[in-house]
């Protein structure tokens, strides 16, 4: 392809991006920037040209070992729960913007260790950036055909305008805001379609060269079984292999957590932390999708493809070869985009890390001390742009002078030692409160000069001397302290020994000297409130320990110089108004430094905030003995809030409860009052009828006979339906209270159903309705017969009551639960109304909407029915879910 014309895609490829990022930044709220997935796909930043290129190259050479840069992460994810979760939390409380700012305010704002963990980020990254540029630069030569090319001048070199445009990319969305707390829609957005970007393009490629170059992956797997070296590639190679994975998993283990990139996209860049539930099952699926292919591209390189070339570049090398010039291009932006995902974060991250734990606490403060917002903003900014453009440029002449010695893999796992260097104390900080800021330092140096020793010195000095005698030989022929086998240890590979002493190295040193020396009073204040996390927001209101003196003026006239006056008073003015506080208050507390230290971290750090607030307030020191005192205090004030606040819960609750009780009270007294107007009108109905006909009879001498029967029929049956009324009034009485004696006998289910239905089948009959009994045929059962029998009757009339004359169906289903009969009366009826069905079985509720006319009958059928079916250790029930009708259920044990 001409280098002009994919020079024309690389910059159409740019503009993309950036109109991406733009909108993103623009739309900052909308759902679409404003997601978990956005969030996830940011953490595949992870997967940068090492990954996309770099893993076929260890494939083709050493089979499934390059799975182990991927397992690391896999097996951290289900630990982001407790592990991550509070990191975002510590973070998110003190405004970090970066590694070097959490490691340095959790061993007391150490200034130096904030400048040395930058540089050893520094020290990391930059080379791992170089690989970058380097993937760009072979790649670039690979499809231009122009490998034989070598430029003269940096000028000549298209690698050099790209680092260029990405520096100008970095610089323009990082850089808008001085608070470098918060969060970048724009970027994160551009790498989280980045990230489905170089997904798609890798899984296209890898289904290119498995179904179209192959015939699938049983034909790769056969053909590949020739090679020589299948047998290498496809095995574990024994016990000395089995070490190597397991501490290159653990390099990948830390990496996800420490890398820059890693630590600003996972932490910085979160924006809720119920995004973590989303993380921790998406992202190893990310991984797995982009490993399938893998290992086949890497067999179809080595099958297909002779001669002397960079097997990193199967992926690019295999579509070219075939002449699939649109795939490769595709391949190739898959690969760019891989690249440009970790350049822009990482240099993001790290020139946060370098403006505000390098440049500004060792050199600016006076000039900020004296400077106006609108000056500190800018020279924020500028600091960060410099920065920005500086690590760019020397990435690119690490990339020029060194890089072309080492592999994709190589570089990395170098970069991964290293930084692994903050593991100690970054994790055993996090929850042992004895770790000290000397100890980090000491632990930090060590860990990183026995990498130094053991990994890169032997490079530097192959390089230099053109001999491998200092690997083979050691230092003056001592072979203990061969570098590659130090005292001995001889069958790990390069990177796992390095990983191996520099770990066990830096943890003995951490742990010893942190035991032998305590730590001052600001360490042991800022470990106490990382490790005790429990109830955190309390906990950082109330345990940030300080003593002296500070004017309220002074400490706003500083804040003003930062975020200019109206943010200032606007934090202040909410300051006041959570703790209670005048504003016309002279004298700072301990709250008001630790608020303003916050507020001065996001855009300076925390180290150069700490100077800047001490500055104006003349802080005494404070004995471990006070400090211990304080943090007890607050522990158990917090204890005395947390029950204070548990009883207010109790209280809270118990007053609902009375308040739901007396609504029930009143509706009960409501439903006792219609139920005693029912009753009093069904009393005095017969009572009224019966002395009507009475008196007709008494004054009716010369009545006929016939008309004599029908007044004394109407007498007896309004008698009937008093005597029935007082009977269930009485009967209901009797079973609230107990007094009722049960029958108990071992009856049969369905005889007792059938004679409950015989028994309403004349009502049926006139109304039409028909009435089917299933199941139920050889469940037997003890029971008060005659009591079921009234409880099915109930049922059942209430069923032909409601059901539609000629159109009515009722059903009566028997059938065994475990230990228990169930029997069903269902019907095809109006149906119970979802506000009757909680009360339908009171005692004093009539269902408002059974007519339009007040309802007929007294309303306790169904209250008998439910003390009869309890007094028999039983339930009964509506059907909520039927809407066909009413269904009743009960039970009754077998």
């Amino acid at each position: 392809m001409n280098n002009y014309l994919l020079i024309s895609i690389i910059i159409v490829y740019l503009v993309f991006l950036f109109l991406i990022a733009f909108w993103a930044e623009k739309n900052s709220k909308s759902k679409w920037v404003n997601n978990p997935y956005i969030y996830v796909l940011s953490l595949a930043v992870y997967c940068s040209a090492w990954t996309y290129y770099g893993s076929v190259g260890i494939a083709s050479q050493s089979g499934i070992s390059f799975l182990t840069i991927y397992l690391g992460p896999v097996i951290s994810l289900p630990l982001w729960i407790l592990v991550m979760r509070k990191i975002i939390r510590i973070s998110k409380q003190h405004k970090i913007s970066s590694i070097a700012d959490f490691i340095s305010l959790r061993y007391g704002n150490n200034r130096f260790l904030g400048a040395l963990v930058t540089v050893i980020c520094v020290f990391a990254i930059v080379p791992y950036i170089s690989l970058q540029l380097k993937a760009i630069s072979e790649t670039f030569e690979i499809i231009t055909d122009e490998t034989s090319y070598i430029s003269t001048t940096v000028l000549d070199d298209s690698t050099f305008y790209i680092a260029v445009m990405l520096a100008i990319f970095v610089a323009f969305f990082g850089t808008q805001a001085t608070d470098a707390s918060q969060r970048r829609k724009g970027i994160m957005t551009t790498v989280a379609v980045e990230s489905i970007l170089k997904l798609v393009f890798f899984l296209v490629a890898g289904v290119y060269v498995t179904f179209y170059l192959f015939d699938g992956t049983s034909d790769i797997y056969q053909q590949a079984s020739q090679l020589e070296n299948f047998e290498k590639i496809t095995s574990f190679n024994g016990l000395e292999s089995g070490f190597n994975w397991m501490f290159t998993i653990m390099l990948s283990f830390f990496a996800i957590f420490l890398l820059p990139r890693q630590f600003h996209v996972a932490i910085v860049e979160n924006d809720r932390e119920r995004y973590l539930k989303k993380a921790i099952w998406m992202f190893p699926l990310y991984l797995l999708l982009f490993n399938i292919f893998v290992i086949f591209i890497a067999w179809g390189g080595n099958l297909t493809i002779t001669g002397n070339v960079n097997q990193d570049y199967y992926t690019l090398l295999l579509p070219l070869q075939n002449n699939n010039i649109v795939l490769a291009m595709l391949v190739f932006l898959g690969g760019f985009s891989a690249v440009i995902s970790m350049v822009v974060v990482s240099t993001l991250a790290l020139s946060t890390m370098v403006s505000n734990n390098l440049i500004i606490p060792y050199g600016f403060l006076d000039k900020f001390i004296q400077g106006n917002p609108e000056k500190n903003a800018s020279y924020i900014k500028s600091i960060r742009r410099i920065s920005i453009f500086s690590l760019i440029i020397i990435a690119y002449f690490f990339y020029i002078n060194f890089s072309y010695e080492l592999s994709l893999f190589s570089i990395g796992l170098i970069s991964f030692a290293i930084i692994a260097q903050l593991a100690p104390s970054f994790f055993i900080g996090l929850f042992w409160n004895r770790g000290s800021a000397k100890a980090a330092k000491i632990g930090m140096v060590i860990g990183v000069l026995t990498v130094g020793y053991t990994l890169i010195l032997p490079f530097i000095v192959n390089v230099l001397t053109g001999n491998n005698l200092f690997v083979e030989k050691g230092p003056l022929g001592i072979e203990l302290l061969k570098p590659y086998a130090l005292l001995g240890i001889d069958f790990l590979g390069p990177e796992a020994h390095s990983f191996f002493w520099s770990m066990f190295l830096n943890t003995f040193s951490f742990l010893t000297i942190s035991l032998l020396s305590k730590g001052n009073y600001r360490e042991r204040n800022y470990a106490e409130m990382f490790v005790n996390s429990s109830n955190y927001t309390n906990l950082q209101d109330g345990a940030f320990v300080w003593k002296g003196e500070a004017y309220v003026s002074d400490i706003r006239n500083m804040l003003n110089r930062f975020l200019g006056e109206e943010r200032t008073e606007r934090a202040l003015h909410l300051f006041n108004v959570k703790y209670g506080i005048s504003k016309e208050e002279e004298m700072a507390d301990a709250r008001l430094i630790n608020f303003s230290e916050k507020l001065l971290t996001g855009s300076i750090g925390s180290a150069s905030a700490r100077i800047l607030i001490g500055s104006v307030a003349k802080e005494e020191p404070v004995s471990l003995l006070e400090v211990l005192k304080i943090l007890e205090e607050s522990k158990e004030t917090i204890a005395i809030n947390k029950a204070l606040k548990e009883k207010s819960d109790e209280l809270t609750k118990l007053t609902e409860q009375l308040k739901m009780a007396n609504t029930e009270l009143l509706e009960q007294d409501r439903i006792k009052d219609e139920f005693l107007d029912t009753i009093a009108h069904e009393l005095k109905t017969p009572i009224t009828s019966i002395k009507a006909a009475s008196e007709v009879l008494t004054d009716g001498d010369e009545m006929p006979q016939e008309l004599q029967n029908k007044f004394l029929e109407n007498i007896v049956t309004d008698s009937d339906r008093l005597a029935r009324l007082i009977h269930n009034i009485l009967d209901l009485e009797k079973l609230s209270n107990g007094r009722d004696q049960l029958e108990i006998q071992t009856n049969q289910i369905d005889k007792t159903i059938d004679k409950a239905i015989n028994g309403v089948s004349q009502i049926a009959s006139n109304k039409k309705v028909e009435i089917i009994h299933k199941n139920g045929k050889d469940l037997i059962a003890s029971y008060d017969e005659d009591r079921m029998l009234q409880v099915l009757t109930n049922l059942l009339s209430n069923a032909l009551k409601f059901s539609e004359p000629e159109k009515g169906k009722i059903k009566v289903l028997a059938h065994q639960k475990k230990n228990k009969i169930e029997i069903a009366v269902e019907d095809n009826g109006k149906g119970i109304p979802k506000e009757d069905i909680n009360y339908i079985f009171d005692k004093f509720y009539q269902s408002k909407h059974q007519n339009v006319k007040k309802p007929v009958g007294s309303g306790l059928g169904l209250a008998i029915s439910k003390k009869i079916i309890e007094s028999h250790n039983g339930k009964i029930w509506v059907d909520k879910k039927y809407n066909k009708g009413a269904r009743f259920l009960f039970t009754i044990p077998k």
